[in-house]
């Protein structure tokens, strides 16, 4: 195949795939990432080495090749550890490649923090790797070099070495002097927005490993505030409005008989189910079944997933929900929402719609299953005094998160809060919503509190216990 062929290869080519390059064959082995019709990365071999390949095509491959050889130069200049350059060249009408050394048994630190990140917070593991990050982010910044695409799978550790990959992404201010100091904060912002957010009471001493690389400028947690809330704000916003576009995360067919959203990664475990997800509500084991909706545990593969089908009840019904999101929809968006956000819920897998001349009918959305027993379930031998402290904590958490991001559930009856491997995820989102305005947030977040609190006796110990400890927004609920 030659290079300009690739461009029509789609999201999957057949593997293995040979390409033909003036410098001999190239055989592509596996892809790591891919673009279609733009950027195809992946481990291959090439004069009897192995490589990692990044082919670039289509009409804009001259000026990806640019940045990417630009980067890979400036790493290689200022004395940063890069994986060596073998090959490099751009064929005019056809598209670019470069050929770099393949880092073997190398991890990156994103696959490092994955395994640590359920830790307590800021653990010495915890520590160690994200003073390890920002260690390479401070040498980085001390040679006049950011990384406009920071995160940690753009860091490579082998052997105890730490290996900056992507050079597309590398930009220069003043090669060989250290970054201005607002270009620092902009692109610390960006890293620390990536990082929980229950991260941020931590940060002046994870800011100890960057300055001991970057001692240019003095920085605190105060500096990085409102840097890293603005890159926090876009990065949810860019990740919703991928919920319903066809893209590297998601599947999307849409046509004016039916909406099918399905994540990529698990589109090929689904399409049985998603083909007649009818029949499979009705093999399984009824959860609820009401006349707005009907709730089934299935097991497709040995492995336990919830269907919630969103019911038309009638004509009548119909023409009010027709022309609106569906439930299903919201409930999607608002899941994904809270999974973006590191907040406990079912993960959300699909969702379908079907449609007659484009206006909406019924609904399903897919997730996988909580197997937690809900909070009334826990508690409930409880209600004369206090329940397990971590427990209890883990309460805490959650309506501090539900407080940082503005969120109000809608509906926090008891059994919509589960225990799941030590947190409480919620569950039916039908209602929920992220406020922006905090006059707004704060009645919904008051109708939260106090709905959750009646779930017990008002003159009970638990309920007391719960009055106490819950965070109040000011102005909402007595002091």
């Amino acid at each position: 195949m030659r290079l300009n062929e690739l461009a029509a290869a789609g999201r999957s080519p057949a593997l293995p795939l040979s390409i033909e390059l003036p410098g001999g064959e190239l055989r592509l082995l596996s892809l790591l990432r891919v673009l279609p019709g733009q950027r195809y990365v992946g481990e291959a071999e090439w004069q009897g080495r192995r490589v990692l390949a990044k082919l670039l095509v289509g009409p804009r491959a001259e000026r990806h090749h640019a940045r990417e050889l630009e980067g890979a130069r400036l790493l290689r200049e200022q004395g940063l550890n890069t994986p060596a350059l073998l090959a490099e060249g751009l064929a005019v009408g056809e598209g670019g490649w470069l050929l770099f050394e393949f880092i073997d048994q190398a991890v990156s630190l994103g696959d490092v923090w994955q395994a640590v990140a359920e830790q307590p917070l800021l653990s010495a593991a915890q520590e160690a790797v994200l003073g390890e990050a920002l260690g390479a982010i401070g040498r980085l910044h001390a040679r006049g070099l950011w990384q406009d695409d920071l995160h940690l799978d753009n860091l490579l550790r082998r052997d105890g070495q730490l290996y900056l990959i992507d050079g597309g992404g590398i930009r220069a201010q003043l090669a060989g002097q250290p970054l201005a100091r607002a270009q620092v904060l902009q692109n610390l912002g960006v890293f620390f927005a990536q990082l929980p957010a229950e991260l941020e009471p931590f940060i002046d001493q994870l800011l100890a490993a960057y300055l001991q690389a970057n001692p240019a400028h003095a920085l605190s947690a105060q500096d990085l505030r409102a840097p890293t809330a603005q890159v926090r704000r876009w990065r949810l916003r860019d990740y919703l409005r991928k919920l319903g576009r066809d893209c590297t995360l998601f599947c999307v067919q849409r046509s004016r008989e039916k909406l099918r959203i399905v994540r990529r990664d698990q589109e090929s475990v689904l399409a049985p189910l998603l083909n007649d997800v009818d029949a499979a509500i009705a093999a399984g084991v009824s959860l609820k079944q009401g006349g707005s909706a009907t709730v089934a545990r299935i097991e497709l593969a040995g492995r336990p997933l919830v269907i919630k089908r969103y019911n038309i009840k009638g004509f009548a019904h119909w023409l009010k929900r027709c022309w609106r999101p569906s439930r299903a929809w919201h409930s999607w968006v608002e899941g994904n929402r809270l999974d973006f956000l590191g907040i406990a819920t079912p993960r959300p897998l699909a969702m379908l719609e079907s449609r007659r001349f484009g206006l909406r009918g019924r609904a399903w959305l897919i997730t996988e299953h909580a197997a937690g027993e809900d909070i009334l379930t826990r508690f409930a031998a409880h209600v004369d005094g206090a329940p397990p402290e971590a427990e209890l904590q883990a309460l805490d958490r959650l309506f501090a998160a539900l407080l940082r991001e503005r969120i109000g559930h809608g509906d926090l009856k008891g059994t919509n809060l589960l225990w799941q491997d030590g947190r409480w995820a919620l569950i039916d989102l039908d209602a929920m919503r992220q406020h922006r305005c905090p006059r707004r947030f704060a009645r919904a977040y008051a109708k939260d509190r106090a709905r959750f609190l009646r779930n017990w006796p008002a003159d009970s110990a638990l309920y007391r216990l719960l009055d106490q400890r819950l965070p109040q927004v000011p102005g909402t609920c007595p002091e």
